[in-house]
Parts: C-alpha cells; structure tokens; sequence
C-alpha cells in the first residue's frame, strides 16, 4: 500500500491495481490512514485557475525500459496486436485531465519517441483533439536527434487568473542533455518586469545541481554553465515562482541556497511507472502542485509491470517522496 496523492480534502493510496480514495478529509490537517500518516495541503483561500501538465509521452515508443546496458532489464512491450502502451497511458492521463476541466494544459517534451512526423501527429491527434486550443506544449530531446527536427514551445506565454506560464526551449540538436538560450533568459527578464501575474516557468530539462563537485562536460540535464546562469536570474526575479521540467521521468523536488524556497520541480512521465500528470490549483493565496497517479485500469495494468525495470531500483527513483508529489508552490 503506498500514498500517492495528498490534496486538501482527499488522500489516493495504490495497492498493485487497487486504488483507495479516502474523501472528506480537513485541510491542513494531520491525518493517519492505513497506518501512514500525512498531512492534508492547507487552505488558500478562493481558487481562481486550474492547469495540468504531462511530459515525456513517448508516442510511437514499442520498448519500455531500453538502456546502453544489456544488464539493466527488464526490456518490456505489448503484442504486436495490441493498443500501444504510450497510447493506454496518454488516454487514461488525457480522461483525467478531462476531468478536472482545467484552464490550460502544458505538455512538456519528449512528445514522440524517435521524432518522427507521424509520431508527431498521432500526438496533436490525442492531445489537440482533447484540448483544442487549450492545449501547449514544448519540444523535448526526443523531438530533436534527427532531422527535420520538431522544434515548438519557446516563449509561450499563457496567461490564466493569478498566474503566468512561461515556456522555454531547453533542448540542444542531437543530444540527450539540455541548454538555456540566451534570448529565452531576455524573455523571461522581461517578462518579469512586465507581468501582473506570478510566473511559472516550464521546460523539458532539468537544473544541474550547483553544489555537484564534478561538472558533467555532457550533463543529462541543463548543462553546468547556462544552468548557473539560470539559477542565478531565477535569484533576481522576484516574481518568479519556480521551474517545472521532466526529462528525468521521476517525481522530484530540489531547493537551492541561491533561490532560497523557489522549487526545481521534475515530475514522472506518463509512458509506464508511476504513470503521472500535475494538477496544479492557483488560489488567492498561493499555488499547489498535485501528482496524479493515472488509474484507468488499462493504465494501472502496464504501469504496475513496469515499476521494477531496471533491475528493481526503478520504482523508488521514480516515486519520490510524498514532498515531491504534493506541495505548496508558493504562498502569497
């Protein structure tokens, strides 16, 4: 049994396929349910605007679990004659989303698996489809190892009640690891001089951790030297709420001593375990990040064979902790 979802009047524990909803819980309060004990998020006052993301989708992906190391198995897929497990697993988040009838919906790269315009479109079909105009998203390195290249989602700005979204391009051209553009950091400047709104900023790739005693010359991430530079402008914008990326496919939060409580957010992909989308609730007082496990059944089904791939340690890195799938963004 493991608590995946704490909001401020619910609770979701997972039991293989089983989910246990638990209702009517009091905000900001301590509660013990199947001998775990949480603490509901806290009351912020009127909601005002609703959002989801989802990253690393992988439409077109036939093989889960692939890595340069034979050893590291298991490498799982489906019958050929069945539904392709990126498409079970985008259905079952695109029904959730749904659901909750957000504002916008932000799609954060690794859109396809290797690319391709096909893959590109079968993408736009499920999501646009969904969401129609609603709908964002950004390229991730899957877009962009070979040409032509899908390169979308620099400088979207989204304006929704009491906060801004912001997207940048964090991907380079053949490359697993990411980059911040210079001109994507004169945007974000100047849209923070500009802006009414708070603003959360969103991209495919993770910060490199400044504190790490060996910089990476091919980081799998934002590489050492443009994230310091990113850090250090997050530093001086004071409206800037946090940055929200994937490519990691693990649900993680990172505080730095330079951004004092501005979260490094990285939430797990949807193509197998956990299977998650972010929910994100902007209130009067604040903004929460809620991950959501994606129960359909079809979903619960493969992303429960996939949560020991790589030799077991697969499920503890991807899952987090309890802090890094429902939290408190910022308060106001």
């Amino acid at each position: 049994m493991h608590l995946t979802t704490v909001s401020q009047d619910h609770a979701v524990f997972h039991e293989g396929d089983s989910v246990h909803r638990i209702e009517n819980l009091a905000s900001g309060t301590q509660h013990e349910v199947f001998d775990t004990s949480f603490e509901t998020l806290p009351d912020l006052g009127k909601r005002v605007a609703r959002f989801a993301t989802v990253n690393d989708v992988h439409f077109g992906e036939t093989q889960c679990g692939v890595t340069a190391d034979p050893d590291m198995g298991p490498i799982l897929s489906v019958p050929e004659q069945s539904t392709p497990y990126p498409e079970v697993m985008n259905s079952g988040a695109i029904t959730e989303m749904l659901a909750i009838e957000p504002d916008a919906v932000l799609v954060k790269g690794d859109l396809t698996s290797d690319g391709t315009e096909v893959q590109y479109a079968r993408f736009l079909e499920f999501y646009e489809g969904a969401f129609g105009g609603r709908l964002h998203h950004v390229s991730g390195n899957h877009e962009c190892y070979k040409l032509p290249e899908i390169r979308t989602g620099s400088k979207i700005r989204v304006d929704l009640a009491g906060v801004t979204l912001a997207t940048i391009d964090t991907v380079r051209s053949g490359s697993a690891g990411g980059t911040v553009y210079p001109d994507d950091l004169d945007w974000l400047t100047e849209l923070s001089r500009e802006s009414a709104n708070p603003i959360m900023v969103f991209g495919h790739h993770q910060i490199w951790d400044p504190a790490t005693p060996y910089r990476s010359k091919d980081y799998f991430g934002i590489q050492p030297n443009e994230s310091e530079e990113f850090i250090d402008l997050m530093a001086g914008l004071d409206n800037v709420l946090g940055y929200f990326s994937g490519h990691t496919h693990r649900n993680r939060v990172r505080y730095f001593p330079q951004t004092g409580d501005f979260p490094w957010v990285e939430v797990a992909c949807v193509k197998d375990f956990p299977g998650m989308w972010a929910e994100y609730q902007v209130f009067e007082q604040g903004i929460l990040q809620i991950n959501h496990r994606i129960s359909t059944p079809e979903a619960l089904d493969w992303s429960e064979k996939t949560k020991l791939m790589y030799q077991g340690t697969y499920f503890d890195y991807a899952f987090g902790d309890l802090s890094d799938r429902s939290f408190v963004v910022a308060r106001f």
